[in-house]
């Protein structure tokens, strides 16, 4: 008899649910998903009490990757007025294995079980047996890795996107004296996400008056400001956010190789998040990988490290949902 597992990805601007059922062990497949706008409820066992229908498949475990830290069972999201804790959740579920996890240790988990078409290679590098890293900038700034305990791979959440900002140039410098005067501490998280990448455009502009094209300058009047720069800097329309897009991805490539040298991530980096996708035709001129190599006496060893894009914009799910599998067992 088959067996359901409920999973979900729990982010600030929408959260998306999923029925599963579990063929055999590591291998599951979507029964049907719905994604909420995570705004228009006042916490998760509301957009689970709308997703699961009184003739819903009967859950046998569940798990969560939610963006923010889980301590003790509970967790407050990050971009997000909620409160999640596993005894509500297993109330709501009538379902004692619940388990909650970060997003970006959901997301680590679930780089595990992608297919070689859901991921590109950023670096082919020499591929070891060791920890492996994750780090992933969309709404904020996310970083897990893999522990590699001799056996098995298990996924370990951090917070560690929002660790100081350390400039490594003048021109870094005279960005972080810029976002000082905007926020009262400036971590990684406020340039290596979107609206990190309006940060680093805002510098460019107010502070060096770089030009702007005034075809960009309408557009960020009523678009997403992340989203313009960001295709405007792809597509070569406007040199200061081609010049954004840059700094930002040389930012990207250098604390994606900060946290590879942190946890030893020998056995290689997976870079996910939703911006990394849009931005990809620029992930693979250079920048990226120029900064993450660029450790000097540990150059050689970061060029041996492979790197992958993850292509599968699910991932946290999926690895939600492997670890609602590992509950049943």
């Amino acid at each position: 008899m088959a067996q359901y597992v409920l999973a979900g990805d729990i982010g600030g601007t929408k959260t998306t649910l999923a029925i599963y059922a579990v063929e055999r062990p590591g291998q599951v497949s979507v029964v049907r998903e719905a994604s909420f706008p995570s705004q228009h409820y006042s916490g998760l066992e509301m957009v689970i009490t709308d997703f699961l229908r009184s003739d819903s498949e009967p859950v046998a475990a569940s798990a969560f990757g939610i963006a923010g830290p889980v301590l003790d069972e509970e967790a407050i999201t990050t971009n997000l007025p909620w409160k999640i804790t596993a005894a509500g959740v297993r109330q709501v579920i009538g379902c004692d294995r619940v388990r909650l996890m970060n997003d970006l240790e959901a997301t680590a988990y679930g780089a595990l079980f992608l297919s070689p078409n859901e991921l590109q290679t950023l670096n082919a590098g020499s591929p070891r047996r060791g920890h492996r890293a994750v780090i992933a900038a969309g709404t904020g700034l996310g970083q897990a890795f893999l522990f590699w305990d001799g056996m098995r791979y298990r996924p370990v959440a951090t917070e560690g996107g929002h660790a100081d900002f350390a400039p490594r140039d003048e021109q870094e410098v005279e960005l972080l004296y810029f976002l000082r005067k905007h926020y009262p501490r400036v971590s990684y998280e406020r340039l290596l996400s979107g609206p990190g990448l309006v940060n680093i455009f805002n510098f460019l502009d107010q502070a060096l008056h770089r030009p702007v094209a005034p075809s960009v300058r309408e557009r960020l009047q009523t678009e997403d400001p992340a989203a313009v720069v960001g295709q405007a800097g792809v597509a070569g329309l406007c040199a200061t956010c081609v010049e954004a897009v840059d700094i930002f991805l040389s930012l990207y490539g250098a604390q994606a190789g900060n946290l590879a040298l942190t946890v030893m991530g020998i056995g290689g980096v997976y870079v996910g998040g939703g911006i990394v996708t849009k931005l990809l035709p620029k992930m693979i001129t250079g920048a990226f990988m120029n900064s993450f190599r660029a450790k000097g006496r540990y150059a050689q060893l970061m060029a041996e490290i492979p790197v992958y894009i993850i292509l599968n914009p699910n991932t946290s799910q999926l690895g939600a949902a492997q670890a609602a599998c590992e509950l049943l067992d």
